[in-house]
Order: C-alpha cells, then sequence, then structure tokens
C-alpha cells in the first residue's frame, strides 16, 4: 500500500519541489494551500504523513494540528516555519507533531525526518492492529468475574479510571489480582498510551529502591557513574505501580509522602526540584493498622493513599468465580501445552469448590496449570488437582518422631531439601534476602551461609 502524503503550504514553490520528491519516492500526495482545504482533505482521507507550514493565509499551523488532533487523526505531523522560534516549537511538539524544521530547510535533512516519522506511524499502526486482534482473542479486560463482588469491583475501576484522582490504593489478600486491578485502571484511563511502571516495594534495598524510584544524580554514591532517571520521571503522563507498599522503608515512606503530596522530587545527590504528572497506585496484603500500631507505616502516608481506596475480595467468597475461573485457566493452558483438555468432571468441581484458596487466584492458576499439563483424559479429574500445603487434609510432616529406616538414609536428599526451600523463598520475595531470611525463620547471615553453600548467590 503506497504512503499517503498531505502537503498544507501556501507557497506554490515549496508544494511543487516537495511534491516532486515525494512522488519520486512513490508516495501519493495531496496539497492544500490553505488551511481550510487541509482540514476538508484529512475530514475524508487518512494520511501516513501531514506536513503543515507554520503560517497560512487563514490560520496557523497550530490551529490545524489542534483540531485534527481534537478528531483523533493519527496522522503522524511535520511542521515547517520561517518563524521558528523556541515558544512555537515547544507548542507544536505538545500538540503532537513528531518534529519542527525551519525554512530554508536542506531537502536531505527533511527527507531524513520523514523517513523517521513514517517509522512512527507504521509501529502505531502495527501496535494498534495488533491490540485490536488482541482484544478480538480474549476481550479488553483482564479481570474476570460474574460474582456481585466482582461486578461491583469493576463497576469501581471505570469510575476511578475516568476521573483524575491521582493517588489509588488497593488493599487485598495475595494472589487476589491487585497488579491486574491496577493495570486495568490504567488501561482505561487516558493515561493510557503513556507508561506503566511497575515496582516491587521489597524487591530492592531502601538505597536500591530510593534510586529507582527518584533517580540519582553522578557520583550520588559508589557505583553511580552516570545519571539516571527515576521510575517517576519515566512514567511522566502515566502510572506508577508501587506492589507491597506496606514493606516499604520508613525513610523513604516519608519521601514518598512528600512527593505525594508536593508531585516533585528531587534525585539522590541531587539539588533541583522536578515536578511529574503521574498517577500513583498503591498496593498491599498486610494488615496496614497494625503496621501502623507497630511503629512500621507512617499513619499519614495511609491518610495520602487514602484518598480511593478499593478493597478486593478473595476467591474463598466469589461463589461460581471458580469455576468460571479454572474453566478460563484450563482452556488457556491446554492451547500453551496443546492438549485437548475440555474441562473438568463433577469430582473435580467438587474439590475446587470445597477449598478455601488462601493463595487466591494465583494459587488456583498454579494448580489448573499442573492439573492440564499431567492430565491424561480429556477432562480434568479430581486425581489431577494437587493441592499441596493448601490441600488441608494432610497433617505438618512430625520431624521430631521421624525413624531411620533400617537400610539407612541418604543425606543428599536433604541437601537437595535445603536448596530447594532456599530457592522458593528467593523466589517468593522476588531475591530480597531480609524477607527470604524471615521467612525461613533465619538470620541474614545464616541465610547468605546457606545461599553461598549452595551457589544461590
Amino acid at each position: 500500500m503506497s504512503i499517503r502524503v498531505l502537503i498544507v503550504e501556501d507557497e506554490a514553490l515549496i508544494r511543487w519541489s516537495l511534491r516532486q520528491k515525494f512522488e519520486e519516492r512513490g508516495y501519493r500526495v495531496t496539497e492544500a494551500e490553505n488551511g481550510a482545504l487541509g482540514l476538508a482533505a484529512a475530514d475524508g482521507t487518512l494520511f501516513d504523513l501531514i506536513v503543515l507550514d507554520f503560517k497560512l493565509p487563514d490560520m496557523t499551523g497550530l490551529d490545524i494540528l489542534r483540531k485534527l488532533r481534537e478528531s483523533d487523526n493519527d496522522s503522524v505531523f511535520i511542521m515547517m516555519t520561517a518563524y521558528s522560534t523556541i515558544e512555537s516549537a515547544v507548542e507544536a511538539i505538545k500538540l503532537g507533531a513528531y518534529d519542527y524544521v525551519s525554512k530554508p530547510f536542506q531537502m536531505e535533512h527533511l527527507l531524513f525526518v520523514v523517513d523517521k516519522a513514517l517509522e512512527t506511524t507504521k509501529l502505531r499502526r502495527e501496535i494498534r492492529e495488533l491490540k485490536r486482534s488482541l482484544e478480538s482473542q480474549f476481550g479488553t479486560s483482564t479481570i474476570i468475574g460474574q460474582d456481585a463482588s466482582m461486578l461491583r469491583l469493576m463497576e469501581m475501576i471505570t469510575q476511578v479510571a475516568r476521573t483524575g484522582v491521582s493517588t489509588v490504593f488497593l488493599r487485598g489478600e495475595t494472589g487476589t489480582g491487585k497488579d491486574l486491578v491496577a493495570r486495568e485502571i490504567h488501561q482505561q484511563s487516558e493515561r493510557a498510551p503513556r507508561p506503566f511502571v511497575n515496582i516491587t516495594c521489597t524487591a530492592l534495598s531502601e538505597t536500591l529502591l530510593e534510586s529507582e524510584l527518584f533517580g540519582h544524580e553522578r557520583g550520588a554514591f559508589t557505583d553511580a557513574k552516570q545519571q539516571k532517571k527515576g521510575l517517576f520521571e519515566m512514567a511522566d503522563g502515566g502510572t506508577v505501580f508501587l506492589d507491597e507498599i506496606g514493606d516499604m522503608p520508613a525513610a523513604l515512606q516519608a519521601k514518598l509522602l512528600r512527593f505525594l503530596e508536593e508531585r516533585k522530587f528531587r534525585r539522590v545527590g541531587g539539588t533541583r526540584e522536578i515536578g511529574v504528572d503521574v498517577r500513583v497506585i498503591a498496593a498491599t496484603n498486610r494488615d496496614i493498622e497494625k503496621a501502623i500500631e507497630d511503629g512500621k507505616f507512617r499513619s499519614d502516608l495511609l491518610y495520602r493513599l487514602n484518598v480511593v481506596t478499593i478493597d478486593l475480595p478473595p476467591l474463598r467468597s466469589r461463589g461460581n468465580d471458580v469455576r468460571l475461573l479454572a474453566q478460563h485457566f484450563a482452556q488457556r493452558f491446554a492451547h500453551e501445552f496443546k492438549k485437548v483438555v475440555g474441562g473438568f468432571d463433577a469430582a473435580a468441581y467438587e474439590v475446587l469448590e470445597g477449598y478455601t484458596w488462601p493463595g487466591n487466584v494465583r494459587e488456583l492458576k498454579n494448580v489448573i496449570e499442573r492439573a492440564v499439563l499431567l492430565c491424561r483424559a480429556e477432562q480434568v479429574g479430581a486425581a489431577d488437582i494437587v493441592l499441596g500445603k493448601s490441600d488441608q487434609r494432610s497433617a505438618e510432616f512430625d520431624f521430631d518422631h521421624f525413624n531411620l529406616p533400617a537400610a539407612g538414609f541418604d543425606f543428599e536428599k536433604i541437601r537437595r531439601l535445603e536448596r530447594n526451600l532456599l530457592q522458593q523463598a528467593l523466589d517468593r520475595t522476588h531475591r530480597n534476602q531480609s524477607q527470604a531470611a524471615k521467612m525461613l525463620n533465619l538470620s541474614r547471615d545464616r541465610l547468605r551461609y546457606r545461599l553461598q553453600k549452595h551457589g544461590l548467590i
């Protein structure tokens, strides 16, 4: 398909020279000698590129750019002018122009800019088509549920997404889908074209987390060999999701509070105030009120986060959603594993619906993945569903009364078990050694010793 270009320029000689060069490249060119004719041409045709003169007889190029952007025109724009000023250039870029070329221009330079601009158009439309394809396959929402509590949740997401509220607080047990809710709020909002940045507050040490959020200046600390922008700065205009905020270090809580109040921050080692426009979505599975009583979380930060609070329901209170989600995951994993699995038999549903799911949707997903993988029939049966510790039917192993078998015992199994438990703790805490040590009831030094012994660090 040939590239379509609209030239809006009142000087006939410039229009002619541009038409010659563009047609040599095989482009289909339309000309307009004033703003009204340009708007009329763009109203009925989708152009890949629109080249605009800044000063036209009846209006400015900025006027045209503004009107076409308001009509959701996704062409890429290049502005030309003999009246170049910093202010007009900045305004053009803010309104969505790809670039700004001053007259008189070198044709080679303009064609270079055109090539780059058309790459942007191609990528933008490929992404749009991919998004449409994914939506047609999987629907527009990643959240699945028909229970009344989930319908209320989805209604709340839509209401919050469409408002200008800058802070949202998600509360719910582990595995309830707080990250999906955060992404859904972002996708349904006007911020969707801008970045969505996700960071887990327990995944990094206090120093590294501060640097990740706010950035740092060169020389701010030993390894700061160059300036680095933080996630708040990089997500300007978009959304920052702070997961497990209940475990954020106290010193960093104070800095986050200041940012939420002023929407300004300083990079680590910096002196300049940087202002950004981001929506902050924070999430926790902790009892925050208890954390405040224990002096581990700031009450003023909670008040600031509590502008809009969304509580996510646990899976055990969602009725038939267990069956609905199980069917969804089974279909997904059957496709992924290239297996013919048509669903669940009655006994399997009885097992799934009789369980309390302490790990919520995340646990259900993992159980169904394993069941589909190991299933040998065309339906998942009760025997295929392994709930592990979550089974609630097996007592904890009694280590104090373990009898050494007469044939002896292979201590290599103990070594493998220890390594496996260490790896699980690292995975569950995103390799945060302090959290992993706490999970295993070890000191951090004892944990590091064992990690080194097993070659895990």
